[in-house]
């Protein structure tokens, strides 16, 4: 599979420093390294299942939302991908935008993982990073030489999350930071229009 990278190196750092700033507060004890890569053997053990079902696309994708509702922190996520938006964002926005953004970001890395198939995505190592985890894993493709997933865990919600993966590099909170960015000032920062446009994904 080629890679199709798409932020540059000071994104992916910027991302990484906004991902340390938003769990920042967490407490180091909160959540421990066993958790972390317990959380993403169930995420992986269930993309595993998801890819290998038979299942067509169509089939797939709410089987993906699903998972992303279940083990990833969407509201953290969607905010980071927001921005300086989310500041002026009502309430009733934020909650429209976060339920819009889970079914197109799930679509999204659904459609990404379902590249997969035939294949199989295995946990290897976890480490602390701060104030949260990062768990990585293999990816293992028929014909393809395999490659990194890396998953960054965090407990800020109350429960252990996940709120990035990176793929061969490209890191889904930058590069969603990037595109919903540029999708927003295309609507000339209308957010209720963004949030139409992204819920007809």
């Amino acid at each position: 599979m080629a890679s199709n990278p798409l932020l540059s190196r000071r994104a992916f750092v910027g991302a990484g420093l906004a991902a340390a700033a938003a769990f920042g507060a967490l407490p180091a004890a909160a959540l421990s390294v066993d958790e972390a890569r317990a959380l993403i053997d169930k995420v992986v053990a269930d993309i595993n299942g998801v890819i290998n079902s038979g299942k067509s696309e169509a089939q797939m994708m709410p089987s993906f939302e699903k998972l992303f509702a279940r083990y990833a922190d969407v509201p953290t996520i969607a905010r980071s991908a927001l921005g300086v938006a989310a500041r002026s964002a009502s309430n009733a926005q934020m909650k429209a935008f976060t339920k819009a953004f889970q079914h197109y970001i799930s679509h999204k890395y659904g459609r990404r993982f379902r590249e997969f198939i035939g294949g199989k995505i295995e946990v290897k190592d976890a480490r602390p990073l701060k104030s949260y985890y990062e768990v990585i894993s293999t990816a293992y493709l028929k014909g393809e030489a395999p490659f990194e997933v890396r998953w960054h865990v965090g407990d800020k919600s109350g429960k252990n999350l996940f709120f990035n993966i990176i793929i061969e590099g490209v890191n889904m909170l930058a590069s969603e930071r990037t595109e919903i960015g540029a999708m927003l000032d295309k609507r000339k920062g209308n957010i209720d229009a963004l949030i139409a446009d992204l819920n007809a994904t």
